[in-house]
């Protein structure tokens, strides 16, 4: 795809946005049933993802980590989103690699110590790019791959999180 092509296909798309804000928002999902041990399956688009503990947390390892999945989603969001503002820009990349990693301290997680943070302390996102553009062309690209990574941004800024329950079974 080229730059008119993407922009041909994004045009009414975005006219639309344009007059009706409203149409642009909608919701994803995600859905898991706990599995065997301590596991959970996550319904995905392409079959179910059996996640479980990292196994420095007490996993066996033949599970999916979901600390690895989000930094999956984040190369995922931030290769497509990269390849999509390459392609608007007309900049042609012979090839581009995206790494994703992240620390954690595990004694958050696992209760050992309560001042020690649970989660990530630090994400860190980077780009290999080979292409003929000017270093100043990379550097556009890569602030607008942030600017427009829909999974960099709600990691970054933080969106209202809400958590409740309802009982299964009227309970």
């Amino acid at each position: 795809m080229n730059a008119e092509e993407l922009r041909a296909l994004q045009a009414p798309i975005k006219s639309n946005y344009r007059e009706a804000p409203e149409n642009a928002v909608f919701t994803l999902r995600a859905k898991g049933d706990l599995g065997a041990g301590l596991t959970c399956k996550v319904e995905t688009g392409r079959g179910l993802a059996q996640a479980g503990l990292h196994p420095k947390t007490g996993g066996d390892g033949l599970s999916l980590c979901s600390g690895d999945m989000l930094l999956e989603a984040l190369v995922a969001c931030a290769g497509v989103t990269l390849n999509a503002v390459a392609t608007a820009l007309d900049l042609k990349l012979r090839d581009a690699t995206v790494y994703a990693e992240g620390d954690i301290d595990a004694r958050g997680t696992l209760g050992v110590d309560k001042n020690a943070p649970v989660g990530f302390r630090e994400i860190r996102l980077r780009f290999d790019i080979d292409s003929d553009a000017t270093p100043e062309q990379l550097d556009t690209l890569v602030k607008l791959t942030e600017r427009y990574c829909v999974v960099f941004q709600t990691i970054n800024k933080r969106p209202e999180l809400k958590v409740s329950r309802s009982a299964a079974g009227g309970n």
